[in-house]
């Protein structure tokens, strides 16, 4: 039996059919989240992989849905899929193989309802959002949208109770740093959409201007805006360790390696020679994989 096959067992998916409907969300996951699908699969136990999994391409479809394609079609694309799925939490059935494993992962782990219920309620915010002129616009795309979103996965790695929210905090200050640092990534994307992700005011305060940049134009101003996001998301992401101390055991080798690969983008996008105005940089699949070996190293030691 497969090292995925044994994964569904231990997670009790014993149906023939919706171990098939978990695994083509595998190979969706593992299509265009590589890294964090190999980490996923190395250092959580196995009776989870299924659900980060399921949570995972729920989450990536979702984000679709709402900021790709033709931008007049996504409202009805989006209204469309959350019909299906509070259909599917009404009834407990679907013909979606998506919805199918969402409804399993929910029936094994019912805190998760609420959860999904939330990033329905919420999601729009994203159809929504066309920039931001503060950073407390920022903060607030990221209650709205963001930290909602992040949770579909988040949860299913947290503690069972959060006395003092110190799991929700940690999960925001995490959400803070790699929102931060994915605008400033993926700039040269968001700026084709019309829409950059870096508030209006902060580009003021740098001397930039979304004319410079959609013409391309690098200055010293961009440099230094480019480093201060950058900074102000690894301080968040550094501070996010602290999740380690309150997170379950089993869970704290994925997500100290999921941080610490956020971080080693942060690197890539301060790299010497790096221009965000051409595209997004990725941490080189060598520290990535000495990140994730690493980590199962740890953790197999840490059980003898």
């Amino acid at each position: 039996m497969s090292a995925w096959n044994q994964s569904l067992t231990a997670a009790g998916i014993r149906d023939p059919e919706l171990r098939r409907d978990y695994s083509t969300q595998r190979r969706m996951v593992r299509r265009y989240r590589r890294s964090a699908y190999l980490a996923c699969r190395m250092l959580l136990p196995p009776a989870v992989q299924p659900h980060v999994v399921a949570a995972t391409a729920v989450m990536h479809h979702g984000d679709g849905l709402l900021d790709s394609g033709p931008e007049a079609g996504r409202a009805q694309a989006w209204a469309d899929w959350e019909r299906r799925v509070r259909a599917g939490l009404e009834t407990g059935t679907s013909d979606d193989p998506l919805v199918r494993t969402l409804l399993h992962t929910v029936a094994a782990h019912p805190r998760h309802r609420e959860v999904v219920e939330t990033c329905l309620a919420t999601a729009s915010a994203e159809l929504e959002f066309t920039g931001f002129q503060t950073e407390a616009d920022y903060q607030d795309y990221l209650d709205a949208y963001s930290m909602p979103a992040f949770l579909l996965i988040g949860a299913l790695l947290g503690p069972e109770t959060d006395p003092g929210g110190r799991f929700l905090a940690g999960c925001r200050r995490l959400i803070d740093g790699s929102q931060r640092l994915d605008f400033v990534n993926d700039l040269a994307e968001d700026l084709r959409e019309g829409r950059p992700g870096i508030p209006a005011e902060t580009l003021k305060r740098f001397s930039v201007t979304v004319e410079d940049l959609a013409a391309g134009r690098a200055s010293a101003g961009l440099r230094s805006l480019v480093a201060h996001e950058v900074e102000t998301a690894r301080a968040d992401l550094r501070s996010a360790r602290e999740l380690l101390e309150v997170m379950p055991a089993a869970h704290r080798p994925l997500v100290g390696t999921l941080i610490e690969i956020e971080l080693l983008t942060a690197d890539a996008v301060l790299a010497p020679g790096h221009d965000v105005l051409r595209g997004s940089a990725s941490p080189s699949t060598a520290g990535t994989l000495k990140l994730v070996f690493g980590a199962r190293r740890r953790a197999v030691r840490a059980q003898r």
